[in-house]
Parts: C-alpha cells; sequence; structure tokens
C-alpha cells in the first residue's frame, strides 16, 4: 500500500527536475552598462540578476574553506576554475526560488561556457551583448568615481583586452548559433532600456500592443 503512495510523488518529482530555467547571459566590456540594465531588467521582466564576481567575492567574505581557496588563487594571479564559478550560480539559482536568470559577467571564456553547459545541461535562451566603443566605455568608468582600485586608465585597457581576447570569442560562438541579441550600449541609458525591453517582450505581446496603436 505504501509503495503506491509513493510512487506518484517521485514521478511528480522527476517531472519538477525536468523542467529546466531560463537563462540569459550578460556580456559586455566594463562600463557598458550590464548593471544598469540588469537592474531595469530585474524590474520589469522578473528575473534574478546574479553576477559571478559579486558570488565569489561574497563566498570570499563568508570565510567559508571554498572562499579561502578562491582568495588564495585570486592573489596568486590564478583563474578560478570554471566549476568553483558555476557551483555558485548553481546554488544561487536553486536557493533563489526563480526560474528566470541573468548571468552577468559570466561566461569569461569559451572554457567557461563549455564548462556551464556540460555541468548544468543548461544553454542560454540568448545572449544580451551590449556593445559599446573603447573610448566610451573608458570615459564611464573614469567618470563614474566609485573608487574601485581597478578604476585607473592602465587597468581598464588591461581589462578591455582581457574583453576582446577572452569573452568576444564567446559572443561569437552563440552569434553562429542565432542567439545573440545585440544591443547599442553608447546610446543614453532611457533609449538602451527601450531597445533591450524590445528584445525581453514576448511577441503576442508585441502584437498586442501594435494592434492597439492602429485602433
Amino acid at each position: 500500500m505504501g509503495t503506491v503512495v509513493e510512487t506518484p510523488v517521485k514521478e511528480a518529482d522527476a517531472t519538477v527536475t525536468v523542467k529546466k530555467p531560463t537563462v540569459v547571459f550578460v556580456l559586455g566590456g566594463p562600463g557598458s552598462g550590464k548593471g544598469t540594465q540588469c537592474a531595469n531588467i530585474v524590474e520589469h521582466f522578473g528575473y534574478t540578476h546574479l553576477s559571478a564576481g559579486d558570488l565569489l567575492r561574497a563566498e570570499i567574505k563568508s570565510g567559508s574553506e571554498n572562499g579561502t581557496m578562491i582568495q588564495n588563487m585570486i592573489k596568486e594571479g590564478k583563474i578560478v576554475p570554471s566549476e568553483v564559478t558555476i557551483k555558485l550560480l548553481q546554488k544561487a539559482m536553486e536557493e533563489s526560488g526563480n526560474d528566470k536568470f541573468l548571468i552577468d559577467g559570466f561566461p569569461r571564456n569559451e572554457e567557461n561556457r563549455a564548462a556551464f553547459e556540460a555541468v548544468t545541461k543548461i544553454e542560454p535562451e540568448f545572449v544580451l551583448f551590449f556593445d559599446c566603443s573603447e573610448e566610451e566605455m573608458e570615459r564611464r568608468i573614469l567618470n563614474r568615481n566609485q573608487g574601485r582600485e581597478d578604476d585607473n586608465v592602465e587597468t581598464i585597457r588591461k581589462r578591455f583586452k582581457v574583453f576582446l581576447e577572452s569573452s568576444l570569442p564567446v559572443v561569437q560562438y552563440y552569434e553562429a548559433k542565432g542567439k545573440v541579441r545585440k544591443i547599442d550600449a553608447a546610446k543614453p541609458v532611457a533609449e538602451v532600456f527601450d531597445a533591450v525591453k524590445a528584445v525581453f517582450t514576448p511577441k503576442d505581446e508585441k502584437v498586442k500592443h501594435y494592434s492597439c496603436t492602429i485602433l
């Protein structure tokens, strides 16, 4: 008798695990406005925003064994293994209670990308790519004056170089699969968000809005 009750519960559990979350990778150079636009997307479209960098910093701050290992690797100038960052992302996704995620600043390179898909078995719905010239990004970073140690011209240019060499191949990979939504990030914040909204608004809603406009 007991087994009859258990079987449907197990089946129900299996169907729950099959549903994969919606993941959008958010990529763009330093100063391209990713953070500002992610906040807007969270507010308007109900996504949970996960920053790989923030999760690593929070883990270090927690003083856990894992956090100490991450801190030591960063101090030694080593790259934190993809699996470590992916586990932190998975944990944050599970704890959020949401099924729609913006993953910001990850994958940083092809190895990150391949590892994320292999470990999570999730392919992103699409990649939101904030396209902005180096001159404009440099101007923004120097003007924002957040007091970050890496907000100086020399370091900024190094970060641009890393982005071009490591992250652009990820964008190109997904572009070949028709999964990149490129946004002109050099425009004013409100105009950039208008372009972002067009990407996130379901097609049927756009049609409804268009019909109302005609009427």
